[in-house]
């Protein structure tokens, strides 16, 4: 399994453009952070999760000529935007776009994107293929997903086990249900905003030790915002197998 950070980044915080920080004026490429999103190669398969609104030019970047399917975490603009972007893969491999997600996030889908799911649709538009998800493990591709939810506040969302590898994004608590789900995982990737204390994301010190308690190999941080710090500050303060991901960074299980 190879696994690519698209993107590492969030909407969270004061815009780029307005931002003096020191992580918007770093010139280190680990500090460019696009919303995140991350792709899954499998089996000579090719999976995203989310499509923020920084979709296409992730792919691009890095050269993604196929894609199997889409697989959503939950709503948010952030993790969604980017869905119509899907038209160039429908054109390419000739065949529509399987996407899976709870019944709240299609109809969200569909609300957003209506153009692409009306009954007569106007040629070019994106082509969906809508599976709603139950909660309950899934194949796709004869690759098995094993869906983890987690709370985002108040708002259910999905995390993903695709083998030894768990994405977790959008989370400020995770049951003991979820977490027997991620037990065992070699690869746990795990949202942390900032550094200080957020009222739906964990921060640094909750996603450290969540990551103690879960007692994975390796952990990857992610959905970061600026109020994080840089990079490199960050990454030397992180304990043994614990790393500050990045986009484009690249693992292989």
């Amino acid at each position: 399994m190879k696994v690519t950070f698209l993107g590492t980044g969030t909407s969270q915080g004061v815009p780029v453009i307005a931002c003096q920080c020191e992580v918007c004026c770093s010139l280190d490429f680990r500090d460019k952070r696009l919303r995140t999103s991350v792709h899954v190669e499998v089996d000579n398969k090719s999976f995203v999760i989310d499509t923020g609104p920084d979709f296409r030019q992730q792919v691009l970047r890095e050269r993604i000529d196929q894609l199997d399917a889409v697989i959503f975490t939950h709503e948010h603009k952030d993790h969604t935007a980017g869905l119509d972007d899907v038209r160039a893969f429908n054109f390419r491999q000739k065949k529509d776009m399987p996407v899976y997600a709870r019944k709240n996030v299609l109809n969200q889908l569909k609300r957003e994107f209506s153009y692409a799911f009306e009954e007569i649709r106007y040629p070019g538009v994106p082509q969906i293929e809508p599976h709603e998800l139950s909660g309950e493990p899934f194949r796709v591709e004869n690759v098995n997903f094993t869906p983890v939810e987690v709370m985002h506040y108040k708002l259910p969302v999905f995390g993903y086990r695709i083998g030894d590898f768990t994405y977790i994004t959008d989370a400020n608590y995770i049951d003991d249900v979820g977490k027997q789900k991620i037990a065992g995982s070699r690869v746990l990737v795990l949202n942390a905003l900032q550094k200080g204390p957020h009222i739906s994301h964990y921060n640094l010190e909750e996603a450290l030790a969540l990551a103690l308690e879960l007692k994975t190999e390796k952990t990857y941080l992610t959905h970061i915002s600026h109020k994080m710090g840089t990079h490199k500050k960050v990454q030397a303060e992180l304990p043994d197998g614990v790393f500050l991901a990045y986009d484009g960074l690249k693992i292989t299980l």
